[in-house]
């Protein structure tokens, strides 16, 4: 069998585990590690809940300075999308494969793992790793507890090229997406005598009129030279819920905003900023009026961002891999900035196109699928 039609055989597998994201990837993330091990890998999983788990797999010797070939098994959810057959059971047409997770990022986890067949045949040098992980759909949970035992292992990977749907271009930096929900208590009255409530929504229209004269400042912060559109960090309010009657002073207020950081000191910075408001204005005047009274956030997904390095060591690997010498920047989030942040070269790289990851039918392309096996067969050279 030709090492292709034994990938789309992996990846056939791989989709037949429905691991939507609030399911648990077990099954998928075992017949991984029994994958790797029959190939002398030695595995470890991580977890920090139920259900749910990473897998971190190792060939050739131990110690620092690896490779990472990363991908997240988690897919989004299928219901309310109009397939045209079971998005859990792989279906081949017309050079295309269509199935949930395909492009996203179920086919470079199978191109990985086949082509790990060759490199165990090899008296490895450096290590390659595998990390497959949890959840990155809905935060990068997995990733941050796989990154967090690496560091308290005192291992140092040197690269990870993280296989998300590029089209087999060399992505180099994206923005952290940061998602945030502020919660404000305060005490209901009616609206006749307002001295004697805490109007939680006056307070939380303040909070959301304090961030929007941050973002302000945020065009003056971007790097020369950036590549994203637009080309800094922004910031956005994308829900505010409170009040019952007209004359009701609202005890309750959420506002749900987030946050699009084109690099790590901004996303600091402005919660910094929000915090000191919080801390040092809006909350003492609430509880001045009632000790009960607070300001809480009840909801917060962080996504760091890849911050562009296109002389960093990841780029000029997969550039020498897939001999090509452009990078570019892309808008969605990844688990490459965690990498990058706990000190460990990253870059994307991977078949698909993210045109398609998320939509009914998703699929990817056997050529991109061949070209992707290419890249990874040409790594085997620099690990020997």
């Amino acid at each position: 069998m030709s090492r292709l039609n034994e990938t789309i055989d992996v990846l056939d597998r791989l989709i037949g585990f429905p691991t939507i994201s609030s399911d648990s990837n077990m099954d998928c993330i075992l017949y991984l590690k029994d994958y790797l091990t029959n190939l002398g890998a030695r595995c470890e999983l991580t977890s920090e809940e139920e259900g749910k788990a990473n897998l971190f797999a190792t060939l050739g010797p131990d110690g620092d300075g690896g490779i990472i070939l990363s991908g997240h098994t988690d897919v989004v959810p299928v219901e309310g999308q109009n397939w045209t057959s079971d998005p859990f059971i792989m279906r081949k047409d017309d050079g295309k494969l269509y199935g949930r997770g395909t492009c996203d990022m179920k086919g470079f986890i199978a191109a990985s793992v086949v082509t790990a067949q060759e490199y165990a045949k090899r008296e490895l040098k450096r290590p390659l790793h595998f990390a497959f992980t949890y959840d990155e759909e809905t935060g990068c949970t997995g990733a941050r507890v796989l990154v967090n035992q690496l560091i308290a292992n005192g291992l140092k990977p040197s690269v990870c090229i993280v296989g998300e749907p590029t089209s087999m271009r060399i992505i180099d930096g994206h923005k952290g997406c940061s998602s945030f929900s502020t919660d404000f208590t305060g005490v209901e009255g009616h609206s006749s005598l307002p001295g004697h409530a805490v109007n939680a929504l006056e307070y939380a229209s303040r909070f959301v009129a304090h961030l929007m004269e941050l973002r302000k400042e945020m065009p003056a912060r971007a790097p020369k030279d950036t590549k994203f559109d637009p080309p800094y960090t922004t910031s956005s309010v994308c829900g505010m819920h409170s009040g019952v009657a007209h004359n009701v002073i609202p005890n309750k207020a959420l506002v749900e905003w987030e946050m699009r950081a084109i690099q790590q000191t901004d996303h600091d910075y402005i919660c910094d900023k929000m915090q000191d408001y919080v801390d040092g204005v809006l909350l003492p005047e609430m509880k001045a009026k009632s000790p009960n009274a607070n300001i809480e956030e009840v909801f917060r997904s962080v996504g760091e961002p890849l911050e562009p390095d296109v002389h960093s060591e990841a780029v000029k690997l997969i550039r020498d891999l897939t001999g090509s010498n452009s990078t570019d920047v892309v808008s969605f989030g990844t688990e490459a900035g965690i990498f990058q942040g706990a000190g460990i070269s990253a870059a994307l790289c991977g078949p698909g196109s993210i045109e398609q990851a998320h939509r009914p039918d998703e699929f990817v392309e056997i050529t991109q699928m061949d070209e992707c096996l290419k890249m990874l067969d040409r790594l085997a050279e620099k690990l020997i």
